[in-house]
Parts: structure tokens; sequence; C-alpha cells
């Protein structure tokens, strides 16, 4: 078991977020980190997991042993507790730039374990045009300890500015496939279920795994599909 479990069919991803989080063990060591950057954009079409993977590589940048999964820093993170790990979800269709200001106070703060203080921005392109531009300058000049994930569906969705001072992570649509064996195996799903329910819900992990677990969703569905 490691951090990136849940993130389906991405293994250049992974492969690449993994790199990073060594990357960043060596520059906290003081021994190089050239892999290693402040600031990250996550895109991909919804399903893909772009903020599942933004969770992941926070887990594994605070996890001693770089993601291990089992260790309470990687619990803390992907149950949303840990405390140098703060989750921005903006609860309208824009996020201000009084918030923006705010979150940045915060962001600066130094971690308390020690390695680093995270901010996963998810749907960082709500952000208005004062917001990005508040953000901007945060992303411009980090605390040394602080790394930024922002999470978009793609990277014209922010402006250019933020975009350059990002490292890009791009996450495809998952295979049915793929989908269908972490059904199986994750959750225990009968195999012709699980991949009826992957292929209905193209690569969207979270859709899958509600036709697959709910009676009452197929039900509805295969009515709306017989009308």
């Amino acid at each position: 078991m490691t951090v990136y479990d849940d993130l389906v069919g991405q293994g250049p991803v992974i492969e690449q977020l993994e790199a990073a989080a060594r990357a960043g063990a060596d520059a906290l060591a003081g021994v190089g980190g050239g892999g290693m950057t402040h600031a990250w954009l996550f895109t991909g079409p919804p399903g893909s997991g772009r903020s599942v993977a933004a969770r992941a590589f926070a887990a594994a940048l605070l996890c001693p042993d770089l993601g291990c999964g089992h260790c309470a820093s990687c619990h803390q993170v992907l149950s949303g507790t840990h405390a140098d790990v703060e989750v921005v979800r903006p609860a309208g269709l824009s996020y201000g730039v009084r918030e923006t200001r705010e979150l940045v106070l915060r962001a600066a703060s130094s971690p308390t374990g020690g390695r680093w203080r995270v901010v996963l921005f998810e749907d960082a392109d709500r952000s208005t045009e004062q917001a990005a531009n508040a953000l901007l300058k945060a992303i411009e000049e980090p605390p040394a300890r602080t790394v930024w994930l922002l999470c978009a569906p793609s990277p014209d969705d922010l402006v250019v500015t933020i975009r350059s001072r990002c490292r890009l992570v791009t996450l495809r649509t998952p295979p049915a496939d793929a989908v269908a064996d972490v059904l199986v195996l994750r959750d225990g799903i009968d195999p012709d279920v699980a991949a009826e329910a992957s292929r209905a819900a193209q690569g969207h992990i979270g859709r899958a795994r509600r036709l697959a677990t709910d009676e009452e969703a197929r039900r509805r569905r295969a009515e709306v599909l017989a009308v």
C-alpha cells in the first residue's frame, strides 16, 4: 500500500510525483532537490483524479518514507486532518481576493512538523482576477517550506503568469478496465458489475463506484436510458 493506490491508470504521473518527493527530501536534507519546486498545477478531465493526485503528493512530501500510506502522517493527510496541509475548496462559483489574501497569510506560517507547509487548492480556476493576482505574488515569493498544489481542468483555466510558475502534472481519463480492477480489488465489487459500471462512468472512478455500489443509482440510469 502507498498513498498513490487510489490514483487509477496514472503510471507516468505517479513516477513524476515519486521523483519529486525524493527530490523534496533531498532539498530538506540540503543535498540537492533540483527535481522539487514550490508550485504545482494538476490538470485533467473530470474524474481523472486531480485532487486525489495532489493529496497523495502532499502525503508523500510529509511522510518520512515518501508516501508509505500507513504511517500517522499519511493517514492524517489522506483523511484531511494534518496540521501542515490546508485544503481549499471554493464553495461558490468564484474565490475572492479577501479569502485569497487570508490564505496567503496562513500559507506563510512555518510547518509544525518540520518538513513542508502544503496548500492544496482545488478548483483554483475559480479564483477571480484580483484573487489570481494575490495568489501570483505568493507563488512568486514563497516561504522556503511552503508548497502550493493547484488543481484545474486545464492549464488554460489559469492566468498565464500563474501557470508559467508552476510545474505541470497532466492526468488522463483512466481506462475502463483499470477502473474496474480497482472496484474489484479495493471494493470487492463483482467483476461483471464493476465492468459495466466502469464503462458507464467513462473513466470517472467516483461515478463508477457509485453505480457499482448503489443498486438504486443503476436502476435510475437504466430508466433514463430506456426513455
